[in-house]
Formats: C-alpha cells, sequence, structure tokens
C-alpha cells in the first residue's frame, strides 16, 4: 500500500516521510548544507555521503578487487563493473545500461530532448556535461593539462589520450589485424577500413562518413558556418584545429620539429610534408598521367 501521493505528479509512496523527500524534486529545495563549501543538497543522506570527499573517508570496499568507495550505493555501481549487470533497459531499442542516469540520456536519442542550452550561441544538448565542455569554446577554459608537457586540454579525456603520445602506450587493439591505437574512437574509426562502414550521411548532399565528427565538420561547407574565431584578429574556421594553427601565427610558435634537420612547423601536417624531402616519398599521384608527388599543393600546381 502506498497511501500519500504527490499532487504535483501523482506519483505514490508507502511513507509521508518519503513524500516530503520526493515533493523536493519539484520544489527545488535543498536543505542540508555543507559546512565546508557550502554546497547544497536535498537529502540528508547525500549530504553525508558528501562530507567523505572532504574527509577522504571510504568505508565500503569492493570484494573484488579491492576499490574503496564513500558510499554502499556507489560501491554497488562500481561492482556492475565486475558482474556485468545492467538493470536499465531502454523501451525503445533494448539497449541495457548500469546506470538510470545513463538510461535516461540514452533515451533522449529517442526523443531528440535537449534540455541544455547554452545562453551564447543557443545550441543545445542533451546532457548537462555536453553543455559545460561547449561553453569551453567561448571561454577558452582548458582545464586539463599534461604533467609532462603541459600542454592544456578542454576535457580530461582528451588529456589521458594525448599522454599517451609521451607513455606510447596504445591500450585498443583491432581483432581484424591486431594494430593498436591510443584511444577507442581511434580504434573504431580504423575498424571501418575493414567493414567499409560509413554510417554518417549528409542530408544535404547524400557524401557519408566514417565519422559524425567528420560529417559536422562537412555539413559547415553547405551552411557556411565558422564557430572558432582567433582572439587576436577575429579571423573565423570551421575547425578548432584550423583556428589553433592560425593564431601560431601570432605568437610565432613551431611545436613540431624535424629529427633529421631540426627545422620546425606550425602544425604535424606540415611537419609530415617536410619530413618527405628526406625519405623522398611521394604519396600524392596524379589520376591523369600518374605522375607522383610529396605533397597535394605541388600535385594542384601541376594540374
Amino acid at each position: 500500500e502506498k497511501p500519500y501521493h504527490c499532487s504535483d505528479c501523482g506519483k505514490s509512496l508507502a511513507v509521508s516521510g518519503y513524500l516530503q523527500s520526493h515533493q523536493r524534486t519539484h520544489t527545488g529545495e535543498k536543505p542540508y548544507s555543507c559546512h565546508q563549501c557550502g554546497k547544497s543538497f536535498a537529502h540528508s543522506n547525500t549530504l553525508i555521503s558528501h562530507l567523505r570527499i572532504h574527509t577522504g573517508e571510504k568505508s565500503h570496499s569492493c570484494s573484488h578487487c579491492g576499490k574503496r568507495c564513500t558510499s554502499l550505493a556507489t560501491l554497488k555501481i562500481h561492482q556492475r563493473i565486475h558482474t556485468g549487470e545492467k538493470p536499465y533497459s531502454c523501451a525503445d531499442c533494448g539497449k541495457c545500461f548500469g546506470l538510470s542516469g545513463h538510461l535516461k540520456l540514452h533515451q533522449r536519442t529517442h526523443t531528440g530532448d535537449k534540455p541544455y542550452r547554452c545562453d551564447q550561441c543557443g545550441k543545445s544538448f542533451s546532457h548537462s556535461g555536453g553543455l559545460i565542455v561547449h561553453q569551453r569554446i567561448h571561454t577558452g577554459e582548458k582545464p586539463y593539462s599534461c604533467d609532462q608537457c603541459g600542454k592544456r586540454f578542454v576535457t580530461s579525456n582528451s588529456r589521458n589520450i594525448h599522454q599517451r603520445t609521451h607513455t606510447g602506450e596504445k591500450p585498443y587493439h583491432c581483432s581484424d589485424c591486431g594494430k593498436s591505437f591510443v584511444s577507442t574512437g581511434h580504434l573504431k574509426v580504423h575498424q571501418t577500413t575493414h567493414t567499409g562502414e560509413k554510417p554518417y550521411s549528409c542530408n544535404h548532399c547524400g557524401k557519408s562518413f566514417v565519422t559524425s565528427g567528420s560529417l559536422k565538420r562537412h555539413q559547415r561547407t553547405h551552411t557556411g558556418e565558422k564557430p572558432y574565431s582567433c582572439d587576436q584578429c577575429g579571423k573565423s574556421f570551421v575547425t578548432s584545429s584550423c583556428c589553433t594553427i592560425h593564431k601560431r601565427t601570432h605568437t610565432g610558435e613551431k611545436p613540431y620539429h624535424c629529427s633529421d634537420c631540426g627545422k620546425s612547423f606550425v602544425s604535424s601536417g606540415c611537419l609530415k610534408s617536410h619530413q618527405r624531402t628526406h625519405t623522398g616519398e611521394k604519396c600524392h599521384s596524379c589520376d591523369q598521367c600518374d605522375k607522383r608527388y610529396s605533397d597535394k599543393i605541388s600535385l594542384i600546381k601541376d594540374l
């Protein structure tokens, strides 16, 4: 029996205290606040778990790997890594998830719901994390830095992938050819060379692409959008990498160095083209006469 009903959404609960706690999801009330950082919470048990961040207390340990967690709820979620349990399933496609929050995010791929909107450019996102990362395009914030070279990144994942260029670690392996990669994204892109799959197609011209990022960049050739601008001269670019390379014309930075002659370059692409002058490699061929060139610019000039 659940005799207590929420007047806002009709949800029924067994205990009056549960109803009071639930109603805070509608009112936004957060009566429990942390005396150390001031952060507020709707439930006392959430505050207790939060306080362990300050104290460092991790009283719950995993019987599989020994990892310690701040709360029993966090431990149960962690243990799903070992058990493979995914108790939350999508009613639309059947895909299963370990967390209810991940299911909610996934369901927005079906509904198209994007409740998080950037107040600077109006772009909308399906989850708050996407909005937070996007806003760094406007602010220029790069909160994650490489502990080896100091290079800064917008996301911790980008930083982690970059650090593998220092360690040489390539933990993701292709099951078809054994080639290794620094990230799952790079592996997935590589695997399409075996499958030939190009799942992302342009709704303007029908051209297909291996990644959603490649499709987005291509679509800007139709829309004319150039979302990345130089903070020194105002020039705009289609991609963030083009903007970054351009900025080096102002700073004079040339971070890519030739190991053969020491010459420096503004981009890895320019370095690769230069290195062909040492190796003699000519990877660009003319489809009219089969003549080969070391760089695309020389090929275009000769056409």
